[in-house]
């Protein structure tokens, strides 16, 4: 059923259980209000007389509403006001219609689920390399073996080789020859050479100055 009331200078469309917000209306949290001003009434298709029907609401909170700003100016005459406002508001919550309430809706029954069988235990992992577990051996169940049958294990000492070759493999050395030092001839002019070189750039000797006699 829904009807529709006038607050406040304001027309709602209103239900059981639903929540309006409406102009200000005295009254704390959890009192119960009553709207006597019903303009219509009815039941899905169906409309009903509004006489005598009222709503019961109760009060959820005394709000404010978004602040709005007044700015008033008036140019060349340096006129400026400017100043804050917030419309108080009470939020209500639809109660019933005439004798009509709210209908609680039934919790679902939840379904009794079997339970579920506990999976057979895994048998354990090896930790790897990182746990600090190392990895078992490919030959762990023969050592076993040998192990309950008292039989100790000998090693084996090397085998010898089947050929010559392979017990005194040839030695190679891959030392190149010493290169022969350049002939008498060559190295001579090379040192005349640098000999030159190095005398170009030489400063000029002095002339040698004559002795003067000494004053007996």
């Amino acid at each position: 059923m829904f009807a529709v009331v006038r607050t406040g200078g304001k027309q709602y469309r209103v239900a059981p259980g639903d929540k309006i917000v409406v102009e200000r209306l005295d009254g704390n949290a959890g009192d119960s209000v009553t709207l006597g001003e019903v303009l219509l009434a009815g039941d899905g298709g169906n409309l009903k007389s509004t006489d005598g029907l009222t709503v019961a609401a109760e009060i959820v909170a005394q709000a404010k509403g978004e602040k709005v700003t007044v700015f008033k100016k008036r140019r060349r005459h340096n006129y400026r006001r400017k100043k804050g406002h917030r419309q108080l508001h009470t939020i209500l919550k639809i109660v019933a219609i005439g004798d009509h309430k709210e209908q609680k809706k039934a919790a679902p029954k939840a379904a009794a689920a079997p339970a579920a069988e506990a999976p057979a235990a895994a048998p354990p992992k090896s930790k790897g390399r990182k746990g600090g577990d190392t990895a078992p051996t490919p030959n762990a169940g023969a050592a076993e073996a040998t192990a309950a049958l008292g039989v100790e294990e000998q090693e084996t000492p090397n085998p010898a080789p089947e050929k010559q070759s392979q017990a005194n493999p040839p030695v190679t050395t891959d030392a190149k020859p010493a290169k022969k030092p350049a002939s008498g001839k060559k190295a001579g002019g090379g040192d005349k050479a640098a000999k030159a070189g190095s005398t170009e750039n030489a400063a000029p000797a002095k002339p040698a100055g004559k002795k003067t006699p000494k004053a007996k």
